[in-house]
């Protein structure tokens, strides 16, 4: 039965039930409509390769260059604190009370420089990644309660300074820079990094400007994100450093300069690329495929 309900052939009013012109410029024009559309909520996003090369070159030095000024605060912080700490140890008039005469020998002769040691240099280097990227990750995933991050980083520098306290009062304090530094140079960096990732979205949360408050958190929280990618890189490198560089036979001013080398590294890629970037208006946040909010354009 037609749409007018007649067995015949439907008059010019029914016309409509039927497409006029399927290959006319109004069919065509939808078709593409259509197209976009699907490849919109469908399709991906740029080429993958141009995707990493913009992600690496881009974006995250973009990202980490936003809180470089909260990571050199903080790092100033976590070394003043820390020094505190060590000083308090080293002249503690009482400090067997904190380790016993022979438990501080015994660890800045043997324990201090074994640990780098009593395990292979790959297994070892993972254990300190994974461990490192712990911490990080707890920076980075509740840095939004606005306490966490200050915690994390003062049970860290208690623990560095008491263990330097330690190394001075039993004259072993090249043996602890000797140990520290050729990885502590990224290693801390990274974790100071982290901790800047954090604070910013708690002070998105805190003090949004003109945006919402969901909006400062979103935009924040995604460049958290790409904070986050990035420092599982960086953290690979200061294990790679600590598993192998760090207990190897290599004269002590070598190893310290190799250290020295990847932290520059890391300051140059972020200040050179990272400012050029910001200069150019990329402010770290995901591609906006990547956030998973697309437009239906015309």
């Amino acid at each position: 039965m037609s749409c007018c309900g007649s067995t015949s052939a439907p008059p010019p009013t029914c016309r409509w039930s039927r497409p006029i012109d399927p290959g006319g410029p109004v069919a065509a024009g939808l078709s593409a409509r259509l197209g976009r559309a699907r490849s919109r909520l469908t399709g991906g996003g740029d080429n993958l390769l141009v995707s990493i090369a913009r992600f690496v070159m881009q974006v995250l030095p973009a990202a980490f260059h936003r809180v470089a000024v909260p990571t050199v605060v903080i790092g100033a912080l976590f070394l003043l604190v820390s020094g505190a700490f060590a000083l308090w140890t080293q002249h503690h008039p009482q400090i067997e009370l904190l380790m016993s005469d022979e438990a501080r020998a015994a660890y800045a002769r043997d324990d201090f420089v074994d640990y780098y040691s009593d395990h292979p240099n790959a297994s070892f280097a993972a254990q300190v990644w994974t461990n490192n990227a712990w911490i990080a990750a707890q920076e980075v995933a509740l840095g939004v309660t606005g306490v966490w991050v200050p915690a994390v980083l003062l049970v860290n520098a208690q623990g560095l300074g008491i263990s330097a306290g330690v190394m001075f009062e039993q004259g072993e304090a090249w043996t602890f820079w000797a140990h520290i530094l050729p990885h502590g140079l990224m290693e801390l960096t990274a974790v100071f990094v982290a901790g800047a990732a954090g604070l910013r979205i708690f002070w998105a949360w805190v003090a949004p400007g003109r945006r919402r408050r969901l909006t400062a958190l979103a935009e924040e929280g995604r460049r958290l994100i790409t904070v986050a990618i990035g420092l599982t890189a960086v953290l690979l490198v200061s294990g790679v450093v600590e598993g192998f560089v760090t207990p190897s036979d290599l004269p002590t001013a070598v190893k310290i300069l190799l250290g020295a080398l990847v932290l520059a590294g890391y300051w140059t890629y972020t200040l050179v690329l990272g400012g050029r970037a910001r200069r150019a208006g990329i402010t770290g946040d995901l591609a906006r495929y990547d956030t998973g909010v697309h437009e239906l354009t015309a």
